[in-house]
């Protein structure tokens, strides 16, 4: 049986716009020192490290760790598109559970660009080909942002199968903003109603621009370790990890039949459906969710892929206010991607550090109240998804 692994220390920067940021080696720094201290433990304590980052050259990772000193531990650079943040907590929660080490640290930063997401290769095979493929003989292309077409095609296809409105797609953008204006380390803090949400121009039906995350500069971190270790530091009470899953596609003839497939529901499907059965516990056992609200689709389309609600419930999950405050389970009280921000790699970290601080119960004006079972969503194209489960 795999050992028990806390989440003894969580650190992470406020999050900014391009070409507001510092360069990613202090936004990392920053992030480590405050997870090592939550955590209580000192630098020289950590015997391996998982650096995750999707835009950085190939040892970025040695650089970013090296502001805390260099003590010959191995480090791993990780990446796995927008999933890389948790994929990297997954690699060390395994170091821990497997015995290789008893205290690791994960840590996920980026530094973006201004604008859509493009291939940063021209001259080797596109990693979403198979996925772009799937999505030209669903619905052809466009000139608009292609992760826009991809999750605004599954939100199409989901709207026109149940019939959703398209205000609904827009309230969850009102909620993510209305949860960011009480974070202080999320990116757009202003409230949006509805109708603003709708007015802001149309990137690919049903999506406008407010309904799109925006790319983001940030790092995080998360201080992994044994059961033993967390004790021996008094942490007794420290959050645990109680179950962890990743997927990845299913065979490209599933694909083909669905966007809702090409953009990974299935995946979610898939691994929120280990996790639970690892824990022994089920979605209405859930109390707080941070999941991955690249696009208003994609949150729509997790909540029936981590079962919170029933196959075509979403929409009267939303304008129920079940995905909040009062509501059945509260979803990304930090605001999510849509609002807190989206730096590729250190979104996963970010997620983690939100739902360690709901359960410890220091989540300040987000805290949800009585939170004790948490769960982390985090999908990457190409294609990974990660879910996480934590317990107080």
């Amino acid at each position: 049986m795999a050992a028990k692994v806390h989440v003894l220390g969580v650190g992470m920067v406020p999050f900014q716009k391009p070409g507001k940021s510092d360069d990613y080696p202090e936004m990392s720094r920053k992030a480590m020192e405050a997870a090592l201290a939550d955590a209580g433990v000192s630098f020289t304590e950590v015997e391996q490290a998982y650096v995750g980052y999707v835009y950085g050259d190939s040892t970025c990772g040695q650089r970013a760790v090296y502001e805390m000193g260099r003590t010959g531990v191995p480090i791993f650079n990780v990446n796995n598109n927008c999933s890389t943040g948790s994929t990297a907590l997954m690699l060390a929660r395994q170091a821990v559970a497997g015995g290789m080490a008893e205290c690791v640290l994960a840590l996920g930063f980026e530094k973006m660009e201004r604008g859509a997401l493009g291939s940063t290769w021209d001259d080797r095979a596109n990693p979403l080909e198979w996925h772009a493929g799937s999505m030209n003989e669903l619905q052809g292309f466009t000139t608009a942002p292609p992760a826009a077409q991809m999750f605004g095609g599954a939100g199409r296809e989901y709207r026109w199968k149940h019939g959703t409105r398209r205000e609904t797609f827009a309230k969850i953008s009102s909620k993510a903003r209305a949860h960011a204006a009480k974070n202080p380390y999320a990116l757009f803090r202003q409230e949006l109603s509805v109708e603003e949400v709708l007015a802001s121009p149309e990137v690919f039906d049903p999506l406008t621009r407010y309904q799109c995350c925006p790319p983001t500069c940030g790092a995080a971190a998360a201080i992994v370790c044994s059961e033993a270790f967390a004790q021996k530091h008094g942490r007794e009470n420290a959050v645990w990890i109680a179950a962890q899953a990743m997927t990845t596609d299913p065979p490209a003839e599933g694909q083909a039949r669905s966007m809702m497939e090409v953009v990974g529901v299935g995946m979610t499907k898939r691994a929120a459906a280990q996790v639970y059965e690892a824990a022994g516990l089920g979605p209405e056992d859930v109390d707080v969710v941070e999941l991955h609200d690249c696009f208003t689709a994609n949150e729509l389309l997790s909540y029936e892929g981590l079962g919170l609600c029933a196959e075509g419930e979403a929409e009267r999950f939303i304008w129920d206010g079940d995905n909040t405050y009062g509501g059945r389970v509260v979803t990304n009280p930090s605001g999510g991607l849509l609002s807190k921000g989206h730096p590729l790699g250190a979104t996963g970290l970010a997620q983690c550090a939100e739902l360690v601080w709901q359960l410890r119960g220091s989540a300040e004006a987000r805290q949800v109240e009585g939170a004790r079972v948490a769960l982390q969503h985090n999908l990457g194209l190409g294609g990974a998804c990660v879910v996480t489960m934590y317990r107080a």
